[in-house]
């Protein structure tokens, strides 16, 4: 391909356009995915355990295809159009009119509006799409993170390698960069939480976080681990509060840290290593 298609093909808007059709199968991924781990878990027990365990029709990404969870009816190809179904339906269901949450427009509004940000950061090289699968893999992970506290490895293992993989190959940063912050990233959230254990005799977070924290290491370097950590603290902080005070704090009354962390992640990303070392006075 010229520099000409290169710039046509990924160009801001572009990429958009494929940011809203990835954001529909992220809503998918959101959905399923903690499903899919939850029928795995199932199985495997009852394997252990020498018992049957009738787990229905099976699950993947692709299969059975999506049907309204109220009355079951199956969504035709014209109602899975991203946003502009939503927005011709009015948000509820063709056939029994049950509400369809916002949460799935948002996010294909948001993957599109990502998409179109990395290209216009990255500019129009293949590396875009590189930029483009780490954010949508962020996105991914914070909405499961956020509805079940869960962080799959199916999702956070595959960020870190590829991250490092990347950095091998030359095409995002340093490779001693990438493995220092990955390192880093592990080791400092997997201290915080033993001596809070220690101290407590409580988790204050899961593994997965030290895992999302090593894959944001791997692709954004060592010197942005303490910016994320920082800005993740201070806005899951801010969310907790304000949870509190309006009486929305889940079980437990807790609030999940993996969302900030793929929010803090992005937001370095998109503004860069000196924007944001010079923010802190650090540049």
């Amino acid at each position: 391909m010229t520099a000409t298609d290169y710039e046509i093909v990924l160009s801001p808007f572009v990429l958009a356009l494929v940011g809203l059709c990835v954001g529909s199968f992220l809503n998918v991924v959101i959905h399923r995915l903690p499903l899919m781990l939850e029928r795995g878990w199932k199985r495997d027990s009852a394997e252990m355990l020498g018992v049957e365990v009738d787990l229905g029709q099976p699950i993947t990404l692709a299969l059975p295809r999506s049907r309204c969870p109220s009355c079951g009816h199956q969504i035709c190809w014209y109602e899975n159009i991203p946003v502009a179904s939503w927005l011709w339906l009015r948000g509820r269901c063709s056939a029994c009119r049950a509400p369809i949450s916002a949460r799935y427009p948002l996010v294909e509004l948001f993957t599109a509006l990502l998409f179109g940000l990395v290209g216009w950061r990255v500019g129009a090289q293949p590396v875009a799409l590189l930029w483009c699968a780490f954010a949508a893999v962020l996105i991914a992970l914070a909405g499961i993170d956020w509805d079940t506290t869960l962080l799959p490895d199916s999702l956070t293992l595959p960020l870190l390698w590829a991250g490092l993989v990347a950095s091998a190959l030359g095409w995002t940063i340093a490779l001693p960069q990438a493995v220092w912050g990955a390192v880093v990233g592990y080791l400092s959230l997997w201290t915080i939480y033993w001596v809070f254990k220690l101290a407590t005799g409580k988790e204050g977070m899961g593994f997965g976080d030290f895992k999302l924290l090593a894959a944001l290491g791997a692709w954004l370097g060592l010197k942005m681990i303490l910016p994320i950590v920082l800005a993740a603290s201070l806005i899951g902080a801010v969310v907790g509060i304000a949870m509190k005070f309006a009486a929305s704090l889940r079980e437990g009354r807790y609030v999940p840290f993996g969302p900030f962390l793929a929010g803090a992640g992005i937001v370095v990303m998109l503004a860069g290593q000196q924007r944001v070392l010079g923010w802190l006075g650090w540049a």
